[in-house]
């Protein structure tokens, strides 16, 4: 690198590792393949800003966002800064079965992406005109009613593509590359909808890049390790008296959710969708990776399972732009209590079942105009259309 050169965030952050200077940061494995990166929250008895956040506020320096006694420290806004960075940045990978947030010194696992360049100068900054984000090298043409939007506004709403060249004229159409696997999803977001045997109980949008819980009762505090992040959103079954049911349906849904206590945790990451099962209760599910499509698919209690992976929904993405298949599936499905899929019943007729929808595919279809992205509606509806029915 020449000197004076500006680092890229993998070369700055491999400096901080190898340096010693911030406890806590420090490579996971031999290879240095992975590395920890302290993760202590701000509302913690123990929390010592002058530490724990050191790395946070040095990163915040080097890219300028805080001067020493001229700027108010902000240590919550300095982690936020790290950690989109290292979200958007296809360098990182978080491996959410190594974090460890509920120990005296919390922190997070995160994988170097292999291939890239890390002895490289910094990008020129980007223009209007010439607007860079790594992709592959294959060209696509949007729809054209696609591209009458302004494309300026366009690359400011979404990271999903990369345009190069000049503005085009008179809306004529402009060479889009797709991105490639290595894109890093910014989006957490998950549309979740609960239904009592083909009614909508529930609608929830989450909103905690830590995903979800949908339980029984609420999570026990101070129990991260054992149930996941504290952070992430709770989400409650309703009461089945919430809803128009036969009595023996409600008795029979209020003796199913006893088992459901601990309910189940989704999360959306950089590579996928993932679950994990705390519950007693069994939990079945069907989507874009399940093994089988006519048979039941269980999931384990304790254990990690992706539902979605994103690199592949991108490669099927590409090839449906391309016109070589068709539109990539997303949706998920959760059956509790009862196997799923079941092609001996429909489910309108299980007891518990949630839709579960990442919203950055959503966007992405609906953004390259993959035609209209439908509302997946229940057989029947209850009266009203609120988050609870």
């Amino acid at each position: 690198m020449e000197p004076g050169a500006k680092m890229h965030m993998k070369e700055w952050l491999i400096a901080q590792i190898e340096s010693g200077k911030y406890a806590g940061l420090c490579w996971e494995d031999e290879d240095k393949t992975m590395f920890r990166i302290p993760w202590k929250h701000a509302a913690k008895k123990d929390y010592r800003q002058t530490a724990d956040a050191a790395l946070f506020k040095a990163w915040a320096v080097y890219k300028g966002k805080y001067r020493e006694g001229r700027d108010k420290a902000d240590p919550t806004m300095w982690k936020t800064r790290l950690r989109c960075a290292l979200n958007k940045s296809t360098d990182f990978q978080e491996v959410p079965e190594r974090n460890q947030l509920d120990i005296t010194e919390p922190y997070k696992v995160y994988l170097i992406q292999h291939g890239s360049m890390p002895n490289r100068p910094a990008e020129p900054p980007q223009t209007n005109e010439q607007v860079i984000i790594p992709a592959k090298r294959s060209a696509v043409k949007l729809l054209s009613s696609f591209l009458c939007c302004s494309l300026d506004n366009l690359l400011r709403e979404h990271m999903y593509c990369e345009l190069t060249g000049q503005k085009p004229q008179n809306q004529s159409p402009a060479p889009v590359t797709f991105i490639s696997p290595a894109l890093t999803i910014s989006d957490f977001r998950m549309q979740v909808t609960l239904l009592y045997h083909g009614q909508r109980a529930m609608k929830v949008t989450t909103t905690s890049p830590d995903g979800c819980f949908i339980m029984q009762g609420i999570v026990p505090l101070g129990n991260e390790r054992i149930y996941g992040p504290c952070t992430a959103q709770q989400l409650s079954f309703p009461s089945p008296s919430s809803i128009s049911l036969p009595p023996v349906l409600a008795e029979a849904m209020n003796r199913l959710l006893c088992h459901l206590e601990r309910g189940v945790l989704l999360w959306v990451a950089p590579d996928g969708v993932f679950i994990k099962r705390f519950c007693q209760g069994r939990v079945y599910w069907n989507g874009p990776m399940a093994k089988h499509t006519d048979r039941p698919n269980k999931l384990d209690r304790e254990k990690t399972f992706k539902l979605l992976d994103i690199p592949t929904f991108l490669n099927e993405l590409q090839s449906c732009l391309h016109g070589k298949g068709p539109t990539p599936s997303y949706e998920i499905e959760l059956c509790f209590g009862e196997e799923y899929p079941d092609p001996n019943e429909p489910k309108t007729r299980k007891l518990i079942m949630a839709q579960v929808v990442p919203l950055f595919a959503v966007e992405l279809l609906q953004r390259f105009n993959l035609g209209e992205i439908e509302e997946k509606r229940p057989t029947r509806t209850s009266n009203t259309d609120g988050e609870k029915m």
